[in-house]
């Protein structure tokens, strides 16, 4: 059982790590840190923090390493940390299993707003096999089609009648898409709504949130097991975004 507003830090500089501690105290977490990325998964197995962050640029074993060992431990809420503007740091946290990530220099209000955003989506990071629903009930709550079940509130899927195993991120990508079925969702639509915000069509979404999505989208589909060229499912609207295949 993770501790209630319990919060880590890994960071390697000094004045960034006092300044992350300080902004997560504000927003009532009591705030553990390291400087190393050993040190933080010392940190993590003892308190089983609701919220981490984690810089990408650290000596000895860096943040990606870092992120993949904290997946294979604990389901926190994991934001990273990159002083370089490459998309390509932002895409290789995504897939080490990162919830988000922000570019240095950040803002504090950034910070505070993207950690309340990832609370409010449920914690859940491994999903547990669906339950053999009641006769009386069995479409009750769920979302179908062509073989794919998925439960939002209960936070189950399956394919064919095999568990998947997705992130926060995934599920809630699919769910959305379920929900809308032949309606196109746009990249930077699916990106606000993850972060709980409602798309009206003026909101500013960064390229690097949309490609974000797209890597998202990508790992759905491996874990899904199906071709983006002959797609079962998820059907890409080129220069658009997403949605499901016709029924």
């Amino acid at each position: 059982m993770h501790e209630a507003r319990t919060a880590v830090v890994i960071e390697d500089e000094q004045d960034i790590r006092s300044l992350l501690a300080a902004v997560l105290e504000q927003a009532g977490f009591t705030v553990r840190t390291a400087s190393t990325g050993v040190e933080g998964l010392e940190l993590i197995r003892q308190t089983d923090p609701l919220v981490t962050t984690l810089d990408v640029n650290m000596p000895g074993m860096d943040g990606f390493e870092t992120a993949r060992r904290i997946r294979a431990i604990s389901a926190t809420y994991l934001v990273i940390l990159t002083a370089r503007t490459e998309e390509i740091d932002a895409l290789q946290g995504l897939e080490a299993g990162a919830d988000d990530f922000i570019a240095k220099p950040f803002r504090p209000r950034e910070l505070r707003a993207r950690i309340d955003a990832m609370l409010r989506r449920p914690r859940t990071h491994v999903l547990a096999p669906p339950p053999t629903p009641d006769p009386a009930r069995a479409d009750e709550g769920w979302l179908e089609h062509r073989g794919l079940r998925l439960h939002p509130q209960m936070r189950v899927a399956s394919v064919d009648g095999t568990e998947l195993d997705l992130t926060r991120t995934e599920f809630d990508i699919l769910a959305e898409l379920l929900v809308h079925g032949r309606r196109v969702l746009g990249k930077a639509e699916l990106a606000l709504t993850l972060r709980g915000g409602r798309y009206t069509g003026v909101e500013y979404v960064s390229d690097s949130d949309a490609r974000a999505i797209e890597v998202h989208v990508a790992n759905l589909r491996r874990k899904l097991g199906e071709s983006p060229s002959q797609p079962r499912w998820i059907e890409t609207v080129r220069g658009v975004g997403y949605r499901l295949t016709p029924g």
